[in-house]
């Protein structure tokens, strides 16, 4: 099995570089993490010269300290034949942090970009040596249950989001979801965020939130509601923690899920077609507890990390 290095945010055991991590572990191989920020780069490329696969998670910001610079090291790799990587989960066109593109050197020399922005990728193909993959995002498989307390005849929320209201200012959409959520549905709403009515809520908690849950509505930053094949990882997350999900329409989504029998899709912007949609499920208590069991299921056959980390080392041949 692989001996892999990774250089990202471990500081919290809930980042998607831990979660990455363990499910790497899971299928067999072992990480060194490196805490990027703090780490020194002569060190990163001490270990990484001795691994089988270079991972840096590169947070927006953040510099890895040292005098030989992170350039220096993924030419080196190049050098060894050791492939370099990341994952990331964001989206950068059409907000302000797409000029990190141009301005930081993390992405135009790191070996391979997989990305769950499509439209990215293509670009990374089209106009640079860095290799581009296009892979959705997924849930952390330890968290890809249903909560023991679900029971399809009780709940204790009718209608749930869960996710900040503060959001990037070029989707003002969010705010105005909530909003409305609220003005519709009143004390039957249940805004879970740190910004919203529970503060942060993570784990199990969370999951028995969306196990007690009829509804939870879910959102994707969508550039006029018209940019395709990007989904946050909310989507994963909330069907693979057992929530009934209301999603809006991407292209491409529909690879994911099956609408009206895994997911229920709606019309991204178009809130009058969310409320007939929360309406018509809310009411309709048979159809809604089979979709959300479905959804659950497929999640947890094809949608973790551990499905995506074993896709990505396919692809680079790493055994």
């Amino acid at each position: 099995m692989a001996h892999i290095v990774f250089l990202g945010n471990f500081e919290v055991s809930y980042s998607s570089e831990n979660h990455h991590a363990n499910s790497l572990e899971s299928l067999g191989h072992t990480v060194c993490k490196l805490q990027e920020r703090t780490i020194k780069d002569s060190f990163v490329l001490e270990q990484a010269m001795n691994s089988d696969l270079f991972i840096w998670v590169h947070t927006h910001g953040w510099v890895t300290p040292g005098r030989v610079g992170m350039g220096f090291v993924l030419e080196q790799l190049k050098k060894a034949n050791i492939p370099t990587m990341t994952y990331h989960l964001d989206l950068w066109f059409g907000l302000e942090r797409q000029k990190d593109l141009e301005e930081d050197d993390f992405y135009k020399t790191i070996g391979h970009f997989f990305a769950t922005d499509k439209l990215m990728t293509d670009w990374f193909n089209e106009n640079t040596n860095v290799k581009g993959h296009f892979l959705p995002a997924g849930v952390y498989d330890k968290e890809c249950y249903i909560h023991e307390d679900y029971n399809k005849n009780e709940f204790e929320y009718d209608v749930i989001f869960v996710g900040s209201k503060r959001y990037h200012h070029e989707h003002k959409y969010r705010a105005e979801l909530i909003d409305f959520l609220r003005q519709i549905y009143g004390k039957r709403f249940l805004h879970v965020g740190g910004d919203g009515d529970t503060g942060t809520v993570r784990g199990n908690d969370l999951n028995r939130i969306y196990a007690k849950s009829r509804v939870a509505v879910g959102d994707s930053l969508n550039i006029d509601f018209n940019y395709p094949y990007y989904t946050s990882d909310r989507l994963f997350e909330s069907t693979g923690r057992g929530g009934f999900t209301i999603y809006p329409r991407i292209k491409g989504l529909e690879e994911y899920f099956i609408d009206g029998e895994e997911i229920v899709f709606y019309e991204h912007g178009n809130l009058e077609d969310l409320k007939f949609k929360i309406d018509q499920y809310l009411n309709d208590n048979s159809t809604r507890e089979l979709i959300r069991l479905n959804g659950h299921k497929r999640t947890k056959q094809e949608h973790t990390y551990v499905h995506r980390w074993a896709s990505i080392l396919e692809t680079l041949n790493i055994k």
